[in-house]
């Protein structure tokens, strides 16, 4: 239960997890993401070194003691169906479950997903045989660690028909989030996308005096804004969106159910980024390099899950190595690394020197077979290869560089297309999935 709140209905309303039904939105385009997004949907793109970002609010689930999960899938999906398929699989004495939904044509639809709304209506036939009383929407693309049973709570003890999540944030942030205002019981009165006018962001800011009402740490200028974290009563979310073709939850049926229907906010004040472009997947990548990051995954009490692969422990050969996060099974031969996640089965060779690089790893090792047949060619093994220097980049997977490269962004626009060898997005560069960047390349 969240610091200073107050129940408001009756204090002893309490629920079972078997009564809540999770929902991730997995099935967007993920256009800001690319090119991590050219073969694989954005829940499926790997997160800090052996993870992927669907792995987040399974876990949070998963921790939250909430078994059964509907994952919505629609565009480049197979990764992530198989991703979900090797990981998560609860035992035949439970009734828990993380089953994928993918976007289907049937008699009375002929169309693809429109939106997270329209998504969510085109599968209540499948949801309608559970038992649940109340749905937990979650976006499949963001990084956080919640319980959600407080949330739950409150959404129970306050009657809401609908409760949001909301995050604190600075002024600086406003214009590019949906905010929320409240009143002193923490009922929604007000909702704005992306505001920019002063006026309207003054008058959305949260008064000071309930900052200890609240529980808020700081007296710093507040906005709440929505984290794309619904609880809708299973009764109020079949009517909401059987009465009209809203395709958006942000955009459509939260400011509508805002006039008619009882909604809260529910205040979360802990670590929370969405990974929705490259600047913010690179920058919540290296955090993790910080000494004390900002998301910890060494905390075993909510720990976050993902595949079991039975991979070696890494191997390194001699390395002057600052601040970095070193998955499993990787080799590292005499190199130079500073502010670098490296990812799964990686191999590093001598005299290599990387700064603020995110390596994605390598979904399988080479035989010495074929790496002598891929140098008769001419094409490097999978791989950094010896005394090539990166700095700001994403290396994705199976990517193959090869010796005395070079690259960086310095000197170049902040958006470039390069296909197939590499991208540039916010200034960061990016090599795509298994791309080839011969001997001596200078990007």
């Amino acid at each position: 239960m969240s610091v200073g709140y107050q129940r408001m209905t009756n204090s002893s309303a309490r629920y079972h997890e078997g009564e809540i039904l999770a929902i991730i939105m997995g099935g967007g385009q993920g256009s800001r993401l690319f090119p991590l997004t050219k073969e694989r949907s954005k829940p499926a793109v790997p997160l800090a070194g052996k993870y992927r970002l669907v792995d987040i609010p399974i876990s949070n689930c998963i921790n939250s003691n909430i078994r059964r999960i509907y994952l919505l899938t629609q565009f480049n999906s197979a990764s992530l169906h198989r991703h979900i398929s090797q990981s998560y699989k609860f035992d035949q004495f439970s009734d828990g479950f993380v089953e994928i939904l993918a976007a289907e044509q049937t008699f009375s639809s002929s169309t693809w997903y429109q939106g997270t709304a329209d998504a969510v209506r085109k599968n209540l036939l499948h949801f309608a045989p559970n038992q649940n009383r109340h749905f937990l929407i979650l976006s499949g693309d963001q990084l956080y660690r919640m319980d959600f049973r407080p949330i739950i709570q409150q959404h129970i003890e306050t009657d809401a028909d609908l409760t949001v999540a909301t995050i604190l944030k600075g002024q600086r942030d406003v214009s590019e989030l949906g905010i929320m205002q409240i009143d002193e019981t923490r009922r929604v009165v007000n909702f704005v996308e992306k505001p920019s006018d002063p006026d309207v962001q003054e008058s959305l800011k949260l008064p000071k005096k309930w900052h200890t009402r609240f529980g808020i740490q700081g007296e710093d200028d507040s906005y709440l804004a929505s984290m794309g974290i619904y609880v809708f009563k299973r009764g109020v979310l079949e009517e909401l969106l059987s009465n009209n073709d809203s395709t958006d939850f942000g955009r459509h049926i939260i400011p509508e159910t805002i006039k008619t229907h009882r909604v809260f906010s529910y205040i979360f004040q802990g670590y929370w980024e969405d990974i929705g472009t490259i600047r913010s997947f690179f920058e919540a990548n290296l955090a993790m390099t910080d000494e004390l990051p900002p998301f910890d995954f060494f905390n075993m009490q909510a720990p976050i899950y993902s595949r079991p692969r039975f991979l070696p422990a890494s191997k390194v050969n001699g390395a002057n190595v600052f601040y970095a996060a070193i998955s499993d099974g990787c080799i590292i031969n005499h190199a130079h690394l500073s502010q670098c996640v490296v990812g799964l089965r990686t191999v590093i060779e001598r005299n290599a020197s990387l700064k603020r690089v995110v390596l994605l790893g390598g979904d399988y090792y080479e035989t010495e077979e074929s790496i002598l047949a891929s140098r008769a060619k001419g094409i490097p093994k999978i791989g950094v290869g010896e005394n090539t220097i990166i700095e700001n980049a994403i290396i994705d997977k199976g990517v193959r560089i090869g010796t005395n490269c070079v690259i960086k962004p310095d000197g170049k626009p902040d958006k470039v297309d390069n296909s197939p060898m590499y991208y540039i997005r916010d200034g960061i560069v990016v090599i795509p999935k298994h791309a080839i960047i011969p001997d001596n390349t200078v990007i």
